[in-house]
């Protein structure tokens, strides 16, 4: 979800921390998880080094964790910490919001269900959700995927901030974060321009309720986590997260990390940014997302008609647009898939198209370019190096 109204606001309004998590690993584990970071450097030094550098920026997050995978061969660097507070390092099973790159997901339950059968691209607001309004009638799943459907962003209505800043940790179902919207007209005539919004993932996750008639948590469970065997990844309501945990921070000159991992309801961004994973499910999910593990390749074809247009925060490289994916053109090389930002938080994930290599780069800040364009350089520039380090020969 795009920055559009304060974290600190609602922390001042008595929002409490997390939960300090003070456990440790065994010694023995400790030894091996030491090694192995220490190999990754030797490996992948270059990359460390950027890792390293953001973190010790006056207002750099507090922890990174990258995860490079070619073929069998998966590296975990960190640099940073999980918990600014105990100090505890960053593990590849911890928990973390993964912001936006939730529409990822989304994508993959929808076309799931068209390779099924069940929906198809050229399925209708009006036939799927005739609840909603008149003037959005025409738009398809397809146009909604490609965030060419030219439906306002809910989350960038006044109201709807405003109802955030007061009752931050209360979720709302999605049909009321599009009730937000329900008397705006579209943007745009349907397919005729890229513009990105959250309202899209959340029609695509009603869609995906109305004919599968289970929720769309349940249904993204069923079609994409048991099959990519994602065992630490959820779609929760609430402000809670699953332990353990990365924590997220909002960063300020002269201040000290400020922790904003649970201030806000996860039910808020919905379909379009409230999933929660971990770095080995993210990194098994992108794999299998772009390899085309869990729809046909003639699909995954469909899904690849590229028009201009980039992820927000905006991936390494040239970006364009595809059906709930992103096309990355970098120096190194073409990788597919997806970026984030929200509360704490900031992602990406990508892979080749076989599947067969794949990074992912979580932050434990919120980034956008509008709010730190240096920082957001920086970290752009770590995307590449990862991509890099991906496909090298």
């Amino acid at each position: 979800m795009p920055r559009g109204f304060s974290a600190r606001a609602a922390a001042v309004a008595g929002i409490s921390a997390a939960a300090m998590l003070a456990a440790s690993m065994p010694s023995s584990q400790a030894m091996a998880s030491s090694d192995a970071r220490a190999e990754d450097r030797s490996q992948n030094p270059r990359l460390q080094h950027a890792m390293e550098a953001l973190v010790e920026r006056p207002t750099g997050p507090p922890g990174i964790v990258v995860v490079v995978h070619r073929g069998n061969d998966r590296r975990v660097l960190t640099a940073g910490v999980a918990d600014v507070d105990t100090g505890r390092k960053i593990q590849v099973n911890d928990h973390l919001r993964i912001a936006s790159v939730s529409k990822a997901f989304s994508g993959a339950v929808a076309l799931a269900l068209v390779d099924r059968g069940r929906l198809s691209l050229r399925d209708t607001i009006g036939q799927r959700l005739p609840y909603l309004p008149n003037a959005w009638a025409d738009v398809t799943l397809g146009q909604l995927l490609q965030h060419t459907s030219g439906l306002p962003d809910f989350t960038k209505n006044k109201a709807f901030q405003n109802e955030v800043i007061a009752h931050p940790t209360v979720s709302m179902p999605p049909r009321k974060l599009l009730s937000f919207i329900k008397h705006k007209d579209l943007k745009f005539d349907p397919g005729s321009r890229f513009k990105y919004s959250n309202s899209d993932n959340v029609a695509v996750g009603l869609m995906v309720q109305a004919v599968t008639r289970e929720s769309y948590g349940g249904a993204m469970r069923r079609l994409v986590s048991k099959p990519l065997h994602l065992g630490r990844t959820s779609l929760p309501k609430g402000i809670e997260m699953p332990r353990p945990f990365i924590h997220g921070y909002e960063m300020a000159p002269g201040q000290p990390p400020d922790d904003i991992s649970e201030i806000v309801a996860a039910g808020l961004a919905y379909a379009s940014g409230g999933v929660v994973s971990t770095p080995a499910d993210l990194d098994r999910f992108i794999r299998g997302y772009v390899g085309a593990r869990l729809f046909d390749r003639s699909l995954q074809n469909k899904q690849l008609r590229l028009v201009a247009g980039h992820s927000e925060p905006p991936g390494p490289g040239l970006n364009k647009a595809g059906m709930a994916i992103f096309r990355y053109q970098t120096r190194c090389g073409t990788v597919y898939g997806h970026t984030g930002n929200t509360f704490g938080y900031t992602a990406f994930a990508a892979a080749t198209r076989d599947g067969r290599r794949s990074v992912t780069v979580t932050i434990t800040r919120q980034l956008t370019p509008k709010d730190d364009l240096a920082m957001f350089t920086a970290y752009r520039k770590l995307q590449v190096l990862a991509v890099c380090a991906a496909l090298r020969n």
